[in-house]
């Protein structure tokens, strides 16, 4: 295909058996120019064939940017340790929302709409009565949050400003409540409800971990650390999970089930449940004498055994989350007592970055190599990794929900198929098939 500068815009030329088709070519304000292919079908008949969509561009976004040679994460332009280092979830959760980071009375009044609606409607609490004691967290999320527009009618016609950013607090807010319910419940411990007085993250880390009869202090160091992981958790441009809830939403359906929808996606072990594998992985290796034999293990091609928590589809570089979770799990493990698998797990790093192996096929840390770690000193048990990972990704979804229900150009996804089945054949009654 070649580019053509135009006075106007620049186009690009298809040429296919001898015919040529002109396409536009789309600028973004980072990143790779786009070919504009929807009108390909309408102009020759033909799809384009892109599995797993590395090199579609399935919408227009205006909320994050992956850069992933540079191995940057910007939230609304803002880069991700900038965040981090100056403020909180909720006031990321508004930029997520809203485009700009919040004044202080914004931020006084959007943090105020989340903790009034923190609690979820009591008749919830039998309906958790429905799961298994056994149940992993994450299926109870998800039955719970798609339930929650059975709850929660004054906030589902799409078609209505003010019942979306309803639909939005409301996600906000009770995710944290919804999670640490399925944790309390799988535990067979009582529910705790949320309590206003306390930070977004310290409630959460109170709900999961607080008894009856014992009173609880919210430990701000754990509380700090659980903060800077939500943010770090809560977008990355056009992930699986993301994708599905745009793709749920594109057919009109309630935000709680787009919700729904995501944390299914998010559930599968190659998006949110990696960071599960990764500590497995870790302590498997189990010693920094052993980690020679399992560098050796991932370089054979014969040996099915892989890194996990390295590498990642877009960051082609280190990912500037893992960094940022390495000193979240020292500060926390400094303050829990420490764990052996930290030290494995920095060795091993040293010795893959040190290896040409890795580096020229670009396997660095990606943000699930530590987070295990951190959130097991914290209390968590491996189930409930990837229900900490969705609570965060909802400020994402739904901010990606938001943006692509404004946008009128917006369609119904209906991905088209490479056929490589049956043409079409003839009926046999079935006394005659031989």
């Amino acid at each position: 295909m070649a580019a053509d500068q135009g006075a106007h815009a620049q186009t690009g030329t298809l040429e296919i058996d001898g015919k040529t088709y002109k396409l536009p070519v789309r600028h973004g304000t980072a990143g790779p120019e786009v070919v504009d292919i929807g009108k390909l079908y309408g102009q020759a008949g033909l799809f384009t064939y892109d599995p797993g969509f590395t090199s579609t561009a399935a919408c227009e976004s205006k909320i994050t940017y992956v850069d992933g040679e540079a191995g940057r994460l910007l939230y609304r332009g803002y880069a991700v340790e900038d965040l981090i280092a100056r403020g909180d979830f909720l006031e990321t959760c508004y930029l997520l929302l809203y485009g700009e980071l919040p004044t202080v009375k914004q931020k006084h009044d959007f943090d105020d709409k989340v903790t009034r609606h923190t609690m979820v409607h009591e008749q919830m609490v039998r309906f958790y009565q429905g799961f298994r004691r056994d149940s992993h967290p994450m299926a109870v999320m998800v039955g719970s949050v798609g339930a929650m527009s059975a709850f929660y009618h004054d906030s589902t016609d799409i078609a209505d400003p003010h019942q979306r950013m309803l639909a939005c607090i409301r996600m906000i807010a009770k995710m944290p409540t919804i999670a640490a319910m399925a944790h309390k419940y799988t535990t067979g411990q009582p529910f705790v409800y949320p309590k206003n007085d306390l930070s977004y993250a310290g409630n959460f880390l109170r709900m999961c971990f607080s008894v009856p009869f014992e009173e609880y202090r919210v430990n701000e160091v754990l509380a700090r650390a659980m903060d800077k992981i939500f943010i770090l958790h809560a977008d990355n441009e056009q992930g699986a999970s993301t994708s599905t809830v745009r793709l749920a939403g594109s057919s009109g359906a309630n935000p709680f089930a787009c919700i729904a929808a995501g944390v299914a996606c998010l559930w599968g072990p190659a998006h949110g449940g990696a960071n599960e594998a990764a500590l497995k992985m870790l302590a498997a290796i189990g010693k920094p004498e052993r980690i020679p034999e399992f560098i050796a293990r991932a370089k054979d091609p014969d040996d099915p055994f892989r890194l996990l928590g390295f590498g990642h589809r877009v960051y082609k570089s280190y990912d500037p989350r893992a960094a940022l979770m390495r000193e979240i799990c020292r500060e926390v493990l400094a303050e829990t007592g420490g764990d052996p698998l930290f030290e494995v797990a920095l060795e091993l790093e040293r010795a893959a970055m040190a290896d040409e192996y890795f580096v020229e096929k670009k396997l660095f840390p990606n943000l699930d190599y530590y987070s295990g770690l951190t959130l097991r000193a914290m209390g968590f048990p491996p189930a409930m990794f990837t229900a900490v990972f969705s609570l965060a990704r909802t400020a994402g979804w739904i901010a990606q929900w938001m943006e692509m229900i404004a946008d009128p150009s917006q369609k119904i996804g209906r991905p088209r198929q490479l056929y490589t089945g049956a043409t079409r054949r003839e009926y046999v009654p079935v006394a005659k098939r031989g």
